[in-house]
């Protein structure tokens, strides 16, 4: 694997559970743009993932012909559009072919469409969701950020999935009790800020056995979910201030705010993976450089291994 490439960060620990495994064999859903191939080119050529390309095959080789991208570590499986392409490789995953889906150049839109249809197989009775996995410098553990790239404004029941697709995604990597902070405006019930309502109510879920494996608290603002000394000075206590693996938003112009943010004004780098379906989805956008989609896809990979954690 080239670590080197990879500049793993606090990621290193999930790379070295992937070192000295097979890899992944993945299915790579149209991958007809030079990004999308050299990215899955490069996650085979780091040893994280064995690639099967489906799309267009004469595209897909002209591509390779043109930028000198080797196919030499790839299957090709053809299909002559992209949503024909998502519709193969839900078939592949359907039938135990691979074990991690990939988006190459198409439409998000397009991708998600068919795979949360009830065409595509893949959902397993609980809502799809999104994390970005992030790594903070001037935090001291991998972050989860979710929702915010899949549910728009999810409700209560939502919500308990997106919780629980966290913390089953974050135990599969590794950490044995994820700690969840259900953001809002303010750490204290009030009804006219729905979503601290919300976080009682999933806090309750725990109580009830609603939502297991991980300590969630909530309502709590950013500033008390990420500093102990600020909840401590607010006469908040809480078992998970100060120290969160995951940060639940209230929605996802919340999240999607807060995670660029991150990665513009704190220099954090973000790997994003689907959850909730038959297994992990690399959900890259079409602008991410070679890094974001390796790191994407090795925490994907490290997921979908089981490692350290209940197996996906």
């Amino acid at each position: 694997m080239n670590v080197a490439l990879l500049q793993p960060g606090k990621y290193e620990p999930l790379l070295a559970r992937c070192r000295g495994t097979a890899p992944v064999r993945t299915a790579v859903i149209y991958p007809c743009s030079p990004a999308a191939l050299e990215g899955a080119c490069a996650a085979a050529s780091a040893g994280l993932i064995a690639p099967v390309l489906v799309g267009p095959e004469e595209t897909i080789r002209s591509l390779a012909n043109e930028h000198r991208i080797g196919l030499e570590r790839c299957e090709i499986v053809a299909a002559p559009s992209a949503s024909l392409a998502t519709m193969k490789g839900a078939e592949l995953v359907r039938l135990g072919a691979v074990a991690l889906l990939m988006k190459g150049s198409l439409h998000t839109d397009e991708f998600m469409a068919v795979l949360v249809s009830r065409e595509g197989g893949l959902r397993q009775g609980r809502r799809i969701s999104h994390s970005f996995v992030m790594d903070v410098p001037a935090y001291p553990r991998l972050l989860h950020i979710t929702d915010a790239a899949v549910n728009i404004f999810p409700d209560l029941p939502t919500k308990r999935s997106i919780a629980q697709n966290c913390i089953d995604f974050a135990r599969s990597l590794g950490v044995a009790q994820p700690k969840v902070a259900i953001l809002s405006a303010v750490e204290t019930l009030n009804p006219e800020i729905p979503s601290t309502i919300d976080a009682a109510a999933l806090c309750k879920m725990v109580e009830r056995g609603q939502i297991a494996g991980g300590l969630l608290d909530g309502p709590l603002s950013f500033d008390t979910a990420i500093s102990a000394e600020a909840a401590r000075s607010k006469g908040i206590t809480s078992t998970v201030s100060g120290e969160p693996d995951i940060l639940l938003v209230p929605n996802l112009e919340v999240g999607n705010m807060l995670f660029k943010q991150l990665q513009y004004l704190a220099g954090a780098t973000a790997a994003g993976v689907v959850l909730g379906a038959r297994v992990p989805i690399v959900l890259t956008s079409r602008a991410d450089d070679a890094r974001t989609r390796l790191l994407s896809t090795a925490v994907a990979c490290a997921s979908a291994l089981g490692v350290g954690g209940s197996r996906w």
